[in-house]
């Protein structure tokens, strides 16, 4: 009652997973096998992406976000350690972490109907997908998802090049320009006066009455929670060619805002199975619209919505407004997520500019949740309780931290503008 009271008060607070670390019966039935079968099918589908999308031809059709340093960021921020941010706001194609897992389950959707029909082996060249005779047999199919924004970017953008006709059901706080820009491709946009919730059921209800219609299920969707796992491996790599280490010395702590939980939980398992106790991943959300901690903290998962305890769901940072979070996604993290801090929307802004003004480089206003994380990690009495907990306190000097960016390339310029002259009165 006390944590629901503070939540309630719409308070800054720092949650810790008591169940963190512990041994549970396995629920999730995932394995790393699942997460180099969904890279496989990447791999598979790369000459096929870089063909349809030329800003993949430098990666040859893999679609990945830079590591960068933000040294000034961290001098700013004050933490022990350094400071990195993970680019998925600048994946090709999307512009967002959605990039990941959207698009993958489009492609493992697409693999399936090319594999029944026949026309496609496993050991052919994939690019042959975007003739137009292929591009006229995907048209009888439709792909449909329910989205707050930057999913429905990815499954729209990425279904429409392959030839697929695309409904994109929207809730009221989805912005005018990603609808804009979704119509742009020839994306169907249906809007809901209702929030995130609304849109998926209504969009799910429409997809399962066409037996030619395939839902994109942001809230139990395996293959999404699989795209996005794929980015660990990648993460890998990408610390090694830097020459950082990831060992019991050298912890490394990630920090990814959470919306209904898909894309920061499936990153957060695919760093576990890599990374194992080393690493230390936390979700940030809204004082809104903290879902997933009331789900966790509860143990009621999805059976309870931020609605439920007074708090409307409405935030500033449209991709994390959802007010029921996934249930598939609360039970993976049960013994694997180290903890949630939740954030107020006036910092999103101040850290948007701050990030701007120290590296020139522009992140959509929810993305910045990331950055309150290693302020929150040093600061706060639990925090720091579960740094003690786990040997940890001594070796925060030692620490790498990365602020997952999870979107911000594709705004327009003139929307950049108003956000970075948002200010809110104390």
């Amino acid at each position: 009652m006390e944590l629901i009271k503070a939540l309630q008060n719409e308070d800054e607070l720092v949650w810790i997973n008591p169940k963190y670390g512990k041994e549970t019966k396995k629920m999730d039935q995932l394995s790393m096998k699942d997460v180099e079968d969904a890279e496989d099918r990447l791999q598979r589908f790369a000459p096929f992406i870089e063909k349809c999308f030329p800003e993949t031809k430098e990666a040859h059709g893999i679609i990945e976000s830079p590591l960068c340093e933000i040294k000034e960021m961290a001098k700013n921020s004050n933490i022990g350690g350094r400071l990195f941010l993970k680019m998925d706001s600048h994946l090709p194609i999307a512009g967002s972490v959605k990039a990941r897992g959207g698009i993958y389950e489009v492609l493992k959707h697409t693999e399936d109907l090319a594999f029944e029909n026949g026309f496609l082996t496993e050991d052919e060249n994939y690019a042959k997908l975007a003739e137009t005779k292929y591009r006229e047999f995907f048209s009888q199919y439709t792909v449909q998802v329910g989205s707050t924004g930057n999913l429905g970017l990815s499954i729209g953008i990425a279904s429409a090049a392959i030839g697929y006709q695309v409904i994109v059901h929207m809730s009221a706080d989805a912005k005018q320009w990603k609808k804009d820009l979704l119509r742009s491709h020839g994306v169907t946009v249906m809007e809901y006066e209702s929030d995130y919730s609304a849109a998926v059921k209504n969009g799910r209800i429409l997809s399962d009455a066409d037996p030619k219609s395939y839902f994109v299920d942001d809230e139990n969707s395996k293959n999404l929670f699989l795209g996005y796992a794929v980015a660990a491996k990648r993460l890998k790599a990408q610390l090694q060619k830097k020459q950082i280490q990831v060992d019991q010395e050298h912890p490394l702590f990630v920090y990814i805002p959470c919306g209904v939980g898909g894309a920061p939980g499936g990153v957060t398992y695919g760093l576990k199975e890599m990374f194992g106790e080393n690493v230390h991943c936390f979700f940030i959300e809204p004082t809104q619209a903290p879902c997933m901690l009331l789900g966790m903290a509860t143990g009621k998962q999805n059976e309870i919505c931020v609605q439920d305890i007074g708090l409307s769901g409405l935030t500033e940072a449209d991709g994390l407004a959802v007010g029921r979070p996934s249930g598939f996604v609360g039970k993976v993290m049960e013994t694997r997520l180290s903890g949630i801090f939740t954030i107020e929307d006036k910092k999103l802004y101040d850290y948007m500019r701050r990030l701007k003004k120290t590296e020139c480089i522009f992140l959509e206003p929810s993305a910045c949740a990331a950055f309150e994380g290693p302020i929150k990690i040093q600061k706060y009495e639990e925090a720091q309780k579960y740094l003690i907990e786990h040997n940890l306190k001594e070796k925060m000097d030692k620490a790498v931290h990365i602020a997952w960016a999870t979107g911000g390339s594709l705004v327009p310029e003139e929307i950049q503008t108003i956000y970075e002259n948002t200010y809110f009165e104390n």
